[in-house]
């Protein structure tokens, strides 16, 4: 770094400096770029194939922020359509076998910059269309924007992240039209979604047929200020599905954990697990939302049935909570496309109110033995299964 030029002094600019190291290594066919202590001031960089960035103890890269630093780009993929929008502060195109390690610590551009939206401002990580890419070891904090946003990548891996950001789009990690992920040993605590799982909204994603899929998140804990700890949707045009979640402490103000679309989606969710999991200091331990959630597409799916999305094969089990306000809120489900399969099993702790159920067929409920909830333990409409009448 330094014999490319970079001061590290957190007053000048190391943008040249940063992209010259980069690209060494990219055309020597790989390398690694190692970033030593010192505060460097950078603009947009871009990672090559082969490439890993690896910043040391008391290294920082600070976000410029002048917007100028940010090339504008034609298409970017922002909440589910390709729009304008500025590069990230690290981005990655194309470009296989990445990494980005720690334990030092990346800072986004000023809050005048991240809540930019006709175009869209600079996310602070975007790796497209990238295979084999792990990002570990590192701090990150920013705000009103997206932290990391993979897209269309495979083979992805995020391990020993500490993940801070403030206010509504705050999102920690949206992982979006991605296959193969392992999310673990993370600490993310955001304004808005901690993990999101996304793949596009409205009739082109679901004709590009993306979804995310082969998911495990393990060993992490997600906390969300405003919104949910883990949320599906509510661009997930392409589908969700093959995810599990495991041994993760969660908390979200709203919702612990959210599954959520509207008309116009179509798309599915499926087979989704959680085991194991602590949900504290939430709204919800699970909500499901497919009626009305999220903006609507520029090109809905069209159909009386097709346009709602599809939930099947959803079981959380061995699950424990405390000072959740409601157990399960699934009342939002569209009576032409019933949620097909939710199991809920061995549930412990605390709440404010139970479950409420619409629109279900071949539900499991067993072992649900929470206490400190006012009304019924159970409340459904249009809703078959096993285990309901005894709860």
């Amino acid at each position: 770094m330094r014999t490319f030029g970079a001061t590290g002094d957190g007053q000048t600019k190391d943008t040249a400096a940063l992209q010259k190291a980069l690209d060494a290594c990219a055309v020597a066919g790989g390398g690694t770029v190692v970033v030593p202590p010192g505060v460097y001031l950078t603009g947009s960089i871009v990672l090559g194939a082969g490439t890993a960035l690896k910043l040391e103890a008391r290294a920082s890269l600070v976000g410029s922020p002048d917007i100028a630093d940010y090339p504008l780009l034609p298409s970017v993929r922002w909440e589910g359509e390709y729009r304008p929008g500025h590069r990230a502060l690290i981005s990655a195109e194309k470009a296989d076998h990445l990494a980005i390690e720690g334990p030092g610590t990346i800072f986004g551009p000023p809050i005048s910059l991240s809540h930019l939206r006709n175009p869209r401002g600079p996310p602070l990580i975007e790796l497209t269309d990238c295979m084999e890419v792990t990002l570990e070891g590192f701090t990150t904090q920013y705000q009103g924007l997206w932290s990391i946003h993979p897209l269309l990548c495979r083979k992805f891996t995020a391990r020993n992240l500490t993940i801070r950001s403030i206010g509504s789009n705050g999102d920690g990690l949206d992982v979006d039209s991605c296959q193969d992920v392992l999310i673990e040993h993370c600490d993310i605590n955001t304004g808005d979604d901690a993990i999101v799982l996304k793949s596009g909204r409205g009739l082109a994603a679901l004709r590009l047929g993306r979804p995310t899929e082969n998911v495990v998140i393990r060993d992490c804990t997600l906390v969300s200020s405003n919104f949910a700890g883990v949320a599906f949707g509510t661009e997930m045009s392409g589908g969700i599905r093959h995810v599990r979640l495991e041994h993760c402490l969660i908390s979200g103000r709203q919702n612990g954990i959210f599954i959520k679309s509207r008309d116009g989606r179509g798309g599915a969710f499926e087979d989704i697990t959680g085991e194991d999991l602590t949900v504290i200091n939430s709204g919800t331990l699970l909500g499901i939302n497919l009626l009305n959630k999220g903006i609507q597409a520029s090109d809905p799916v069209p159909g009386q049935v097709e346009q709602w999305s599809l939930l099947r094969q959803v079981r959380f089990h061995d699950i424990k909570v405390n000072h959740v306000a409601t157990l399960v809120d699934a009342r939002n489900i569209p009576a032409e496309r019933p949620v097909d399969g939710l199991a809920l099993v061995n549930i412990t702790g605390t709440c404010d109110r139970a479950i409420t159920l619409a629109n279900a067929v071949n539900v499991e409920l067993a072992g649900i033995t929470v206490t400190g909830f006012t009304g019924p333990l159970l409340t459904t409409e249009h809703v078959t299964g096993t285990g309901l009448d005894t709860h």
